[in-house]
């Protein structure tokens, strides 16, 4: 199912607010799925961290006491960012991404190397290219909110957008992040594709973010490693990367039903990560494919209540936002889980409101936060000073029946309508 068909079936009239299952804290189910998603997230940190918080800080519960003042800072900032109206980030988007480079510029002047990258600065609490794809996410969507007349000009839609994202993923490449940096550009396609871009330009950005993609993996020693890693496994699982052999050692013991929280052996005799990147190696191996499962499902839900606030948004902005955000949480979960079971090559990426990690916690809540915000505005109407206030769903269905150009705006004139 495309997402315009998903997106159209599940738009609705305006209707009263119980019928939509908001309240003014926002949509009831996406707020019980992320409650799941975390207090899942807390319980399989804490048995995958134990032996390694003990083995490395003295205190079995290290990781977890420290993963647990993240996520009560994360629900502060989600709850203050749920009672925000969302237009206010056309106002703030430059300033935010302004910080986002002048932190990714530290990390990289710090230079403190951890794991081979450098990532991370304030002894390693800090990681800035999670808060870089939130920033951009943001400021991608105000400012093709802010361009909805020139997408279908290349010089003044297209190429701007590839030099933004060039930029951003640029700095973040250099530390190196090589997962972050696909992201990025993956997020930003998408995101034009969402607001209106033409299809021919959308197989143009594609075309050009293959050729960038591959370039960017030839230059880096890093990249060319896990590619051949990768493409070796491929033929041969035997000859996967260590991390991967461990990875499906995991899935092998965990079977149908797993061995039980707290029963993997794997993290302790030679997964690595356990407890942040490979995270969803010992989920698989304790809880089984149906504990998998079940988080994948959990998942599913939040993909589903974030396309319904996106077709439900006043506008196009909170349309744009609220699905770039989602595809974002959906984005990293996938990359995440389907590195592990080695379909794609080994990416540093965490696995949301599961992996340890203040950085990525912190962002997503933040991202779940606004999207709240944005289904608080749920059958409202667009700010009067607001230039375009067509729904997601209507964005998508129009552009299918008519490819070789943007939606006409509500201010043209009618003989320029089709």
């Amino acid at each position: 199912m495309g997402i315009g068909t998903f997106v159209n079936q599940t738009a609705r009239p305006i209707t009263p607010p119980h019928r939509h299952k908001h309240t003014s804290t926002g949509d009831l189910i996406l707020i019980a799925c992320v409650i799941a998603l975390c207090i899942f997230g807390m319980l399989m940190l804490y048995s995958a961290s134990t032996d390694f918080s003990y083995l490395n800080y003295g205190s079995q519960t290290f990781m977890f006491n420290k993963q647990l003042i993240f996520l009560a800072g994360g629900i502060l900032i989600a709850f203050a960012a749920s009672r925000v109206d969302y237009h206010l980030y056309r106002r703030f988007a430059l300033p935010l991404m302004l910080v986002a480079v002048a932190l990714l510029v530290a990390v990289l002047l710090t230079k403190d190397l951890r794991n081979g990258a450098i990532r991370t600065f304030i002894g390693g609490s800090v990681q800035p290219s999670e808060l870089a794809k939130l920033v951009t996410i943001i400021y991608i969507s105000v400012w093709l909110y802010s361009k909805q007349e020139y997408l279908h000009d290349i010089s003044l839609g297209l190429v701007p957008l590839a030099v933004i994202l060039g930029g951003i993923a640029g700095l973040i490449y250099l530390e190196p992040d090589l997962s972050a940096t696909i992201t990025i550009f993956l997020l930003g396609g998408l995101l034009f594709f969402l607001a209106g871009g033409e299809l021919r330009q959308i197989i143009l950005f594609c075309l050009v973010a293959l050729v960038a993609g591959w370039v960017v993996v030839q230059m880096s020693s890093t990249g060319r490693t896990r590619m051949a890693s990768y493409l070796a496994g491929l033929k041969d699982p035997l000859k996967s990367s260590s991390h991967i052999l461990w990875s499906l050692e995991s899935v092998y013991r965990g079977g149908l039903f797993g061995v039980g929280i707290g029963n993997a052996t794997t993290k302790l005799i030679g997964l690595p990560f356990s407890a942040t990147d490979s995270i969803f190696a010992v989920i698989v191996e304790e809880l089984g494919f149906v504990g998998a499962l079940g988080l994948i499902a959990l998942y599913g839900i939040l993909l589903w209540r974030g396309l319904v606030i996106a077709s439900r948004a006043p506008d196009l902005l909170g349309s744009v936002m609220a699905a770039g955000l989602t595809f974002w949480i959906i984005i990293e979960a996938l990359i995440n889980m389907t590195m592990i079971i080695g379909l794609i090559p080994v990416a540093g990426n965490a696995l949301p409101f599961v992996s340890g990690g203040g950085s990525n916690l912190i962002a997503t809540l933040t991202a779940i936060g606004i999207l709240l915000g944005i289904s608080r505005q749920s059958g409202q109407k667009a700010p009067a000073d607001s230039n375009e206030r067509r729904s997601y769903s209507a964005t998508v269905d129009l552009r299918r029946r008519d490819r070789r150009r943007s939606v006409s705006r509500p201010g043209r004139a009618a003989s320029h309508q089709r």
